[in-house]
């Protein structure tokens, strides 16, 4: 596609016989935010990983704005791209404002630019300054998270890789970090990779979302597009989840009232 950032042609990956990926191909423009479902063990992280090198494939391309990635080595060119995982991985020993200089740092930053970059961070996910002297032990679930968002912004990348990011959470502020980290999305000008097992968060926040099956895509598009037109019944299955518990839960409801 005209103007891809993130290209990937005939990936696949195996561990033993199991094929994590088969023969994937997909193309991500500038801008979007496109969600990955599917059961588990469907290869959504595997994908996922592959973009930033995390896995390398055993065949196919991958690549990040018309660059094959094997093309430079992993740590360059994982400083481009932000991620994002559920488990935040924040480092115990530093304070908050430590771990998000981290990536700056390594790319030789000075101690002045680094810290307008950590204040400017914090205002931009929503957290007061002087959280940025605590140590990640002293936040909430939804607080450390905030972090992890932060930190992947450190070095302004505009492509940002997220793998179940608000997974941990409970619903009410996985709802609005979901809703914040949108909104961030189309104020910077980003480009969104994200994994959700929620396939409401990804209707709700996703511009398209690709369907995976046993490293298989079998449906690529906007999320009233595919409900509509899906015929593929795990796909089918899956896009109507979200409408099979709204019913639930009004039928419940109106039991109970």
């Amino acid at each position: 596609m005209a103007g891809a950032v993130i290209e990937l042609a005939g990936v696949s990956k195996h561990y033993g016989a199991v094929a994590a990926l088969d023969g994937a191909a997909l193309s991500v423009g500038e801008g979007e935010f496109v969600a990955l479902v599917g059961g588990s063990g469907s290869g959504k992280t595997t994908l996922l990983k592959t973009i930033n090198r995390l896995v390398n494939p055993d065949a196919g391309q991958v690549r990040v704005g018309g660059q094959d990635v094997g093309a430079s080595a992993p740590h360059e060119l994982r400083r481009r791209i932000g991620y994002v995982f559920q488990e935040v991985g924040l480092f115990p020993h530093l304070s908050v404002a430590e771990n998000i200089a981290v990536t700056p740092k390594l790319l030789g930053w000075d101690k002045a630019r680094i810290a307008e970059r950590v204040e400017a961070l914090l205002d931009l996910v929503a957290l007061p300054r002087e959280v940025g002297a605590r140590s990640p032990a002293a936040l909430s679930g939804g607080q450390r998270q905030r972090v992890g968002v932060a930190r992947a912004l450190a070095a302004e990348p505009k492509l940002m890789l997220m793998d179940e990011p608000f997974g941990a959470l409970d619903p009410i502020i996985r709802d609005a970090l979901g809703g914040d980290y949108r909104a961030l999305h189309d104020r910077l000008g980003l480009t969104t990779v994200m994994v959700t097992h929620d396939i409401a968060e990804a209707v709700l926040l996703a511009d398209r979302i690709v369907v995976l099956d046993h490293g298989r895509i079998l449906a690529d598009g906007a999320p009233a597009d595919l409900l509509a037109e899906a015929s593929d019944p795990i796909v089918r299955a899956l896009l109507e989840a979200p409408k099979r518990q709204a019913e639930r839960l009004r039928q419940r409801l109106g039991a109970s009232s």
